[in-house]
């Protein structure tokens, strides 16, 4: 028992803050995402990187401490995103759709909010057009995601 707990320890340190999709999700125009959280730098910093798919019903939510103006980029992300910007009152600010994978390492362009905004959605690139998004959705919580 005791070599099992050493060789689950460094896994769960390399997770760092970033939470499995399989309790939490959100809600947007009716549709419900599983989601990830980026609830610290690493983890936002980390991201979807290195990811081959991501499930259609899936996505990350990363939240900040503070609604700031937010730039995101998609170094060493191999799927295209919608990356979705909302306000603390958890309205969207901001879209940037259909961005394309990057691996161009440092090259790889921002892809800043028009807005202030707390929480950023990243859901599989044509997921907001098929939704209709419009500026001033709201993103519903389901329980347990922690509201800074």
């Amino acid at each position: 028992m005791r070599l099992r707990a050493l060789i689950l320890l460094p896994l769960l340190l390399l997770a760092g803050c970033a939470t499995g999709a399989a309790n939490h999700w959100v809600e947007l125009q009716g549709t419900r995402y599983k989601v990830e959280l980026a609830l610290d730098f690493d983890a936002r910093e980390r991201g979807l990187m290195f990811r081959d798919r991501l499930p259609e019903d899936q996505g990350m939510l990363f939240i900040h401490d503070e609604e700031a103006m937010q730039a995101y980029w998609m170094r060493n992300t191999r799927i295209g995103l919608d990356i979705l910007y909302f306000d603390t009152a958890r309205r969207l600010v901001s879209q940037q759709r259909d961005v394309p994978p990057c691996s161009a390492g440092y090259q790889c362009p921002p892809y800043p909010s028009t807005g202030p905004a707390r929480y950023v959605l990243e859901l599989n690139a044509g997921q907001a057009e098929k939704l209709g998004l419009k500026d001033g959705a709201e993103l519903t919580f389901g329980p347990g995601i922690p509201t800074p």
